[in-house]
Parts: structure tokens; sequence; C-alpha cells
């Protein structure tokens, strides 16, 4: 990080391809291609259910420290839109029908390290992949989804957010408490690290996705 460039910037630069290999991930590019079945959608579902139940436990754990407090909002909460979405395309007894695949059970216990560590730099990293990701290609890949597998406004509440009118000036405000976050370059450089981390999970767990069909197949 240079002293000319915001924090949100370089960080921005550092996990670009990253993000991009994430994206790309083989289950993930088959199903936006159109390549992929309404079984793969909804096992993608029910991995981020896991995913986002120790992210926003954490956040209660993060509500009142002073860096991560900031960043945590209930206009970002997935929780409910995604037991919502499993109890539209499993049926009520969702939960008994879903298990988390290898790396879905790192990326939980990862986060959990944080929140007991009480790293508020750390939580940061895992919600600005998180959220960020679903407020901008999280759109389109709703969008998407819905259009592929007839779900109308059903099954794809996880994409939606309601209590966000303009997701650009959130996220701007949201590169804004980046930049003004009281890290030195050590801690930027450790939140980097968790964000590079979590986008390695991120792909990892289409890597899994993919292995699991094929298995199955």
């Amino acid at each position: 990080m240079t002293a000319t460039s915001p924090f949100s910037t370089t960080l921005r630069e550092r996990s670009r391809a990253a993000h991009s290999g994430s994206e790309h991930a083989g289950f993930m590019a088959d199903l936006m291609r159109g390549q992929g079945t309404r079984e793969d959608y909804v096992t993608l579902v029910a991995q981020h259910w896991f995913i986002y139940e120790a992210l926003e436990a954490a956040a209660e754990t993060f509500a009142s420290d002073p860096v991560a407090a900031p960043f945590i909002t209930p206009k970002l909460t997935r929780l409910p839109a995604l037991e919502a979405d499993l109890e539209y395309l499993l049926g009520p007894d969702w939960r008994q029908r879903i298990s988390p695949v290898p790396t879905t059970g790192r990326y939980v216990a990862r986060i959990r390290e944080v929140q007991g560590a009480r790293w508020a730099g750390g939580f940061v990293a895992h919600h600005y992949t998180r959220y960020l990701g679903d407020l901008s290609g999280g759109q389109f890949i709703g969008k998407i989804m819905s259009r592929q597998f007839e779900l109308g406004t059903n099954g794809i509440g996880f994409y939606v957010f309601d209590e966000i009118a303009d997701p650009t000036a959130f996220k701007d405000v949201y590169r804004e408490q980046l930049d003004a976050a009281p890290w030195d370059a050590a801690e930027a450089e450790r939140v980097i690290a968790e964000v590079l981390d979590a986008y390695q999970l991120n792909t990892d767990l289409f890597v899994d996705l993919a292995a699991a069909k094929a298995a199955a197949a």
C-alpha cells in the first residue's frame, strides 16, 4: 500500500486476480452458462447458508467493536433470505436435507477462528469479500438463476437487497469506511492476506461442488 493509494483501492487491485479466478471457477461458470442444473443451484444456496450463519454470528460478536461496527448493518443480513430460499427450494425439512462440503467446513471454521480471536480486521476481510460481491456480481447471478430455473422472485431472495436502494452508493460508502479504518501498514497487509484467503476458499468451494457432482453422476 502506497502513501497516495487509499486502502480500498489497494485492496481491490491486490485481490482482482483472486476475485476473477473465483468467479470463473468451473462449477459457477457452468451455472452461469446454463450448463448447471436446478439441483446445482440448490446445493450452492445450501453452502451459502452455512457460510452466512457463521458470518452473521460473528457480526453479533463484533457489533460493539469500534473497528468492525461501522461495516455491520441489518441491511446486509442474508440469513433470513437464505432460509426462505431453502424452504421454497427444498421444503420445510430443508435443514435435514443439506450438509456442508469440505471447503465449506473449512470456510466456516476460519470465520469462527477470526471470531474467537476477536480479530476485527479479519472479520472485515470476510465481510467485505462476501457482501460487496453480493452487491456486485451477485445481482447478475440472481437474475440468471431466476430465468434459467423459472423461479421468478422465489428462491433467489439471497440476491435481493430490499433495504439498499442504490448498491453503488452503498459500496462507495463502504470503501470510504475501509479507507478510514485505523490500520497500520502491517495490519493492512494482514487484512489483504485474509481477503485473498477468503477468495481462495470461495474458489475451492466451487471445485468441491464440481467434484461432488461428478462423483454423484
